[in-house]
């Protein structure tokens, strides 16, 4: 990544100008069956979406607040609502990140300020921040935790994706991925456990994924109960998820895993996210770019940190019952560049 060495500022800082005016709201959006994972399920995904407007230009940026964090809905619409003084008076990108703490709150307002910067100078994202063009990517497709049969049912469906993201609990892991792995021989698979392993079986789930040749484990342990990564012996690479926020947080992670996760909703924001990639690699942390649940809104920021990921994990739209007006387009895994009319 390029600096831009003008006041210090972030690559492609454009300072606001005009006051903005905000707009809030929450969304919910149907999931297309249930979405579950080793701390629960979900049948709805709620958002939230934000709006900068200067009148005749408009920004968008959209956002999940996570309880695993500590994230409500109207806590991070409180959290939103206590900087619109604020943006009205002119606080731009950089003034963002010092104001609001990493997480959903911030990501809405950074990723809405990028749009808003596009549309004024009528530049694409991607040529403020002095990065390469987007160009499409294969993203994973998840496969929710479930029963054995129910998982292989679910990957037999989905067989001729090319990668797979296999949610895996505390126990049954064996079975499970074993079972998916039959019915989905030619996919590469990739695990999501969720924190639900312990130091105990570890060694255990880790060479069941192995035998199934899965490629990357994601978060087995608890993020702070995880300093045993350090002392084993690891078969597959083993990527940061709950552990990993922002630049922050990779001091921690040197030594116990192989990569990170970024997920704009934890670094809050793409500016964040943008300069964590370089920090990142420079620790030889290979990236994934993963995701919450949530609508095209959310993913087409992501799609631009995603250019310089290993792993592309950008399947949430694909797992609603229907999406908002001019979202992603996805050909089966094959994910495409936003347009305009939807961000950036």
């Amino acid at each position: 990544m390029q600096s831009n060495p003008v006041e210090g500022r972030p690559p492609g800082a454009f300072p606001i100008v005009m006051p903005v005016e905000l707009t809030i709201r929450s969304e919910g959006w149907p999931i297309a069956g249930r979405f579950a994972i080793s701390r629960g399920a979900k049948t709805q995904a709620d958002v939230i979406v934000v709006e900068l407007s200067d009148g005749p230009h408009r920004g968008r940026g959209e956002c999940v607040p996570y309880w695993r964090y500590g994230e409500t809905i109207a806590g991070v619409i409180a959290a939103i609502e206590a900087m619109r003084t604020r943006l009205g008076g002119g606080l731009d990108r950089t003034g963002l990140q010092g104001a609001m703490a990493p997480g959903a709150a911030r990501n809405a307002l950074d990723c809405a300020l990028w749009d808003l910067d596009a549309k004024r100078s009528r530049r694409p994202v991607h040529e403020i921040a002095r990065i390469p063009p987007p160009h499409s990517l294969v993203t994973a497709y998840t496969i929710s935790l479930d029963s054995a049969d129910a998982m292989a049912r679910a990957a037999a469906s989905a067989a001729r994706r090319p990668l797979l993201k296999v949610k895996l609990g505390a126990e049954g892991c064996s079975e499970r991925i074993h079972a998916v792995r039959a019915a989905a021989p030619d996919a590469e698979l990739i695990v999501d456990a969720n924190e639900a392993w312990n130091a105990d079986n570890l060694a255990v789930h880790l060479a069941s994924c192995a035998q199934a040749g899965v490629t990357l484990v994601e978060q087995p342990l608890p993020a702070g109960a995880d300093d045993v990564l350090a002392t084993v012996s690891r078969p597959i690479p083993v990527c940061a998820d709950e552990s990993a926020h922002d630049r922050a947080s990779l001091e921690s992670l040197v030594g116990k895993y192989d990569a990170v996760n970024i997920k704009l909703d934890k670094t809050g924001g793409l500016t964040e996210a943008l300069a964590l990639v370089a920090e990142a690699e420079r620790r030889g942390l290979f990236v994934m770019v993963g995701c919450m649940v949530a609508t095209s809104l959310s993913m087409a920021p992501a799609v631009l940190v995603a250019q310089r990921a290993r792993v592309v994990d950008l399947d949430g739209p694909l797992l609603l019952a229907s999406d908002r007006p001019d979202g992603l387009t996805y050909e089966g895994s094959l994910l495409h560049p936003p347009t305009p009319s939807l961000w950036g």
